[in-house]
């Protein structure tokens, strides 16, 4: 599967760190922003709908080729999608599937 040009949108990807303060207070920090093209679109299927409920128009589903998303290291980063590369991120990524030639992505917003 190739993904057309004119459908892909330009975000950008911050890896999420997680640091401790000296009380034990965690503190998430989203650094290391990459930009990447990938295709959003509104996550419309019957088992998203199941697990998310009203939820659902706060999820995205979208399709991405390339490194910067792998699955099992990903999960739980920020992607700003809406907002600029230098705010905090509005959606952060709950789901990642590998198939061989692109991977899908669930993106959930903050």
């Amino acid at each position: 599967m190739r993904l057309m040009a004119r459908d892909l949108s330009t975000v950008t990807l911050k890896r999420r760190e997680v640091t401790k303060d000296n009380k034990g207070n965690q503190k998430i920090d989203f650094i290391k922003p990459v930009e990447i093209k990938m295709v959003i679109q509104p996550a419309t299927s019957s088992v998203l709908a199941q697990i998310y409920g009203e939820k659902l128009n706060t999820v995205k589903s979208c399709k991405y080729q390339g490194i910067a998303i792998q699955e099992g290291q990903n999960e739980l980063d920020g992607v700003c999608v809406y907002v600029g590369a230098t705010e905090k991120p509005d959606y952060k990524i709950a789901s990642i599937q590998t198939f061989t030639d692109h991977v899908n992505v669930t993106l959930e917003r903050l």
